[in-house]
């Protein structure tokens, strides 16, 4: 009987690690699949398919509202000849919008893939960037409105440093409120319909700001003038 026993031992043993060994290899292959299924999504998510799907339509979208930006320069062709101040700070105003939007689209896509991004004012980072666009925004817009009086005055023009610096600034910080607003939304926006924030929030931001960028400054001259 002692040694049926230690038979009956031995085996309820041997079947024990048959079904360990049975369970650990079930769970490796649930590893693998799950790692296998992370490792095709993610290749998905970088094809050049899904990029170029993603951003023609875009881009195309964004060509054609560009046209609306000169469509309103040439209606304020002669402000611009009379006044080379103003023609200076057409293109520094809608680049360094579009320098703004960037550095703010690339933080914030970095906060959303490191899970620290969160659409409210509350977030340390949201506040953080908000406040260095602002900050560069005062800095860079002041700037740029004291150079373009000069080298308009240099070229014959007539209007006064108040003026161009008012013009200069007020449409700086305008355009860069509105860079942090549509920054923020197309973020969030892009992540929510499952597009990758990295393709498809700077070239949108930027082409925007573009566009607003030109309006908002001839709505400013419009009422400095």
């Amino acid at each position: 009987m002692s040694s049926s026993g230690d038979d009956l031992s031995g085996l309820s043993a041997e079947l024990g690690d048959a079904y360990d060994e049975l369970l650990g290899d079930s769970e490796a292959e649930t590893d693998d699949g799950v790692l296998t299924s992370i490792t095709e999504e993610f290749s998905d998510e970088w094809s050049v398919r899904r990029m170029v799907f993603t951003m023609v339509p875009l881009l195309a979208a964004l060509s054609v509202l560009q046209m609306a930006s000169g469509t309103v320069l040439e209606t304020f062709e002669d402000t611009l000849l009379e006044n080379p101040s103003l023609l200076i700070l057409v293109p520094v105003q809608i680049g360094t919008a579009g320098n703004l939007a960037s550095i703010m689209c690339s933080r914030l896509s970095t906060q959303l893939h490191l899970g620290t991004f969160e659409l409210s004012l509350t977030n340390q980072g949201v506040r953080a960037n908000s406040g260095g666009v602002f900050a560069l925004a005062a800095t860079v817009f002041g700037a740029v409105g004291v150079a373009a009086w000069a080298i308009g005055t240099v070229l014959g023009g007539v209007l006064t440093l108040v003026q161009v610096l008012t013009i200069s600034l007020v449409s700086g910080m305008l355009l860069a409120l509105l860079v942090v607003v549509l920054s923020l939304v197309s973020v969030s926006a892009s992540y929510r319909l499952g597009f990758n924030p990295d393709d498809t929030t700077i070239p949108l931001v930027t082409n925007l700001c573009d566009i607003a960028g030109v309006l908002i400054l001839f709505a400013v001259v419009v009422v400095v003038l």
